[in-house]
């Protein structure tokens, strides 16, 4: 008589494993040009269990990792972002490599890619707005489907007064301040969100008829020029903008870790903007 024993083997997920998964979610080809995102610290082949995820790689991150006992972190701003000819440790971008490499963290970045995803940083606000259909501001130039891009325009059925749909965007993101240029309406029906910074694309949300626009680091110039243009345009903060996404794309990846049997914890830090009033 034969016992046959059948042990469940479970495979102890990489940092490529969760590379794929983002491939997946956050496709590399939906990034700008000019993004520098993906892998920027670390082995592929590294055995991953505990994630962090973050808006800004910093120092106090590395703290957070070093006491959570983390093995990758994944962050939107990418640590490395225009070309390095030295890696100076005494410098912020040169201590944070350094310390993730002495830690053996690596260090992920999801940036205009997780902008530009269907259900991204600006649809994530538009929805916390209220806007349950909206379509890309600027649609993305590759073959990701035709709900990917960057920004995000909807309409309310019912307009809005200018002072509710203030009120909506301090429950929505609770920014630190709101910054307001050009006139306000008397109504608000169309909303054109981008979070972080997109002042750049103002001229493109008056063009869709938006009664606002909602983003981050408004220029002066771009201030100056909604005044005649007629559009109201409102900064409610780089941080406070794209901070809401984090909650969703750790869910999102933590249920795509079980899908496929893996058991990661994927935990948010709490960063706060690093701008603060005085």
């Amino acid at each position: 008589m034969y016992l046959f024993f059948f042990i469940e083997y479970y495979r102890v997920p990489t940092v490529q494993d969760f590379l794929d998964i983002l491939q997946q979610t956050t496709p590399e080809q939906l990034a700008e040009d000019w993004d520098n995102i993906g892998l920027l610290v670390g082995d592929p082949n590294q055995n991953i269990d505990r994630v962090l995820l973050a808006l800004d790689p910093c120092h106090s991150l590395l703290d957070r990792a070093r006491a959570g006992r983390y093995d990758l972190i994944l962050t939107h701003h990418p640590p490395i972002f225009r070309a390095l000819k030295a890696v100076r440790t005494d410098t912020p971008v040169g201590g944070f490599i350094a310390g993730a490499i002495r830690q053996g963290l690596s260090v992920i970045a999801c940036h205009t890619n997780l902008d530009a995803m269907e259900e991204g940083v600006s649809t994530v606000l538009a929805t916390a707005l209220g806007l349950t259909q909206s379509s890309p501001l600027v649609a993305t130039r590759t073959g990701c489907g035709n709900n990917s891009g960057l920004g995000r325009i909807g309409a309310y059925p019912t307009p809005l007064s200018a002072q509710d749909f203030l009120n909506r965007v301090r429950r929505a993101c609770a920014p630190p301040w709101i910054l307001e240029a050009g006139p306000r309406p008397s109504q608000v029906t169309t909303v054109a969100v981008c979070g972080g910074s997109c002042s750049d694309f103002s001229e493109i949300a008056l063009h869709r008829k938006a009664d606002v626009f909602v983003t981050a680091e408004v220029k002066h110039s771009v201030a100056r020029w909604a005044e005649d243009a007629g559009l109201w345009i409102l900064d409610a903060g780089h941080f406070a903008t794209e901070q809401p996404v984090l909650a969703f794309f750790r869910d999102l990846l933590q249920q795509q870790c079980l899908q496929r049997g893996w058991k990661i914890a994927i935990d948010t830090a709490d960063q706060q903007s690093p701008l603060r009033l005085v």
